[in-house]
């Protein structure tokens, strides 16, 4: 059995990468989702365990210490951080899994996982980014400011990702970040098992 695959997906707040995994892994059952950890409230319709586990500054320092995280940020006073262990075990037992991190920890990653592939979600103009963050009412206009401007930031390292996914048609988004992984399925590199059990039978 070859090792599985880590994908990782970036893209700036209000870009869609929520709703594309969502989409995603419901079409594709067997892929699994790295959840992460972090300190900040849940908002309204958040699901402990869904996509975040909600825990304490004190909870989430004791992990670094431990080195219990493959990454972490600081973003907007909150911390944001991915566990080792989850992603380890799916690589292990040949699963592919999904991680969703901002641009600093998709490049520590990289460092650190081998054969990962990288997807960046990119809005189709700032000013329908901008215009999707303000729809959502739940951010205050310096929250936003600050969201824009690290959309920009991020934005800038997109040339650093293997792929980039286009959320301007989200359905279109959806097939084309699905045409990725069963690309990857087919590479040489994962089917070299194959190769193995036809010689040993010739």
């Amino acid at each position: 059995m070859n090792k599985g695959r880590l994908i990782i997906i970036s893209g700036p707040s209000g870009s869609g990468k929520d709703t594309i995994i969502k989409k995603v892994l419901s079409r594709l059952p067997e892929v699994k989702f790295s959840i992460s950890s972090i300190t900040r409230p849940m908002r309204e319709g958040e699901v402990e365990g869904e996509k975040y586990n909600f825990v304490s500054r004190e909870y989430f320092e004791d992990m670094i210490k431990n080195n219990l995280l493959l990454e972490y940020n600081n973003y907007i006073g909150n911390y944001y951080g991915t566990p080792r262990k989850p992603i380890d075990d799916a690589i292990e037992n040949g699963e592919e899994i999904i991680i969703e991190v901002d641009t600093n920890g998709a490049a520590n990653i990289r460092k650190l996982v081998d054969g990962t592939i990288s997807v960046f979600i990119m809005p189709p103009s700032i000013e329908e980014l901008r215009r999707r963050l303000s729809s959502r009412a739940t951010d205050s206009d310096e929250v936003i400011e600050k969201r824009m401007r690290s959309a920009i930031e991020e934005i800038a390292c997109a040339k650093d990702y293997d792929y980039i996914v286009v959320n301007d048609d989200l359905d279109t988004a959806v097939d084309d970040f699905i045409d990725v992984i069963k690309a990857d399925r087919l590479k040489t590199e994962r089917k070299n098992y194959l190769i193995d059990e036809v010689l040993e039978k010739c």
